[in-house]
């Protein structure tokens, strides 16, 4: 915001000498304003229980929780989004079931199972679980996927929601991931699902 003065204006006052006044006046900047970005957050998520399914598979800890959380966070701030509350990032049983489901598909190939709801395992047993943004490989962490759901355009519309305006109060982040399956993959080789919801 700048100022600068206009010619003084003249005030007559009875019998009295010319008092001149000078008058600031303010010019309204030509930048546009532009809004902050929200601002970081901390906290803790409320866990998983690191169930193992019936063949052996590692199911999701909370270290795989926490370390999701703090990724999606810190890249929604990235991006001048507002964060989910810690305590909105949760576990869930159902997507892990289907992670569990694919896991334990006894085919060498580890994509033989993988996919949304209709895929189909080598061995014929019916699908089970919850559908959710998937995404696997060897070596990731709960950060790497969350990372790599926002480098795919279709997973950052659907997880991220970059256009929702609502409050983030309400909205609860669901998460599961599968460490290892059969007949040998390694415990690092990971299985992850995760899906945006209304708490």
């Amino acid at each position: 915001m700048t100022t600068s003065t206009v010619a003084p204006e003249s005030v007559a006052v009875a019998s009295e000498p010319v008092v001149s006044i000078y008058l600031p006046v303010v010019e309204e900047s030509s930048a546009p304003v532009v809004p902050s970005c929200p601002a970081a957050i901390s906290g803790s998520t409320p866990g998983a229980p690191s169930r193992t399914s019936p063949l052996g598979v590692a199911g999701t800890t909370s270290a795989d929780l926490q370390s999701f959380a703090q990724q999606f966070n810190a890249i929604r701030v990235a991006n001048c989004l507002p964060p989910v509350p810690f305590g909105n990032i949760r576990y869930d049983s159902c997507m892990e079931d289907r992670l569990f489901w694919m896991a334990e598909d006894p085919s060498t190939d580890p994509m033989s199972a993988w996919g949304h709801i209709g895929s189909q395992r080598s061995d014929g047993v019916p699908s089970v679980g919850c559908d959710g943004n998937l995404a696997g490989g060897s070596g990731n962490t709960g950060a790497d996927v969350a990372q790599k759901w926002w480098d795919s355009s279709s997973h950052r519309a659907s997880l991220y929601k970059p256009t929702y305006t609502g409050s983030t109060a309400g909205v609860c982040i669901l998460f599961a991931m599968t460490h290892g399956g059969v007949p040998n993959e390694p415990y690092s080789f990971t299985r992850a699902a995760a899906r945006w919801v209304t708490c």
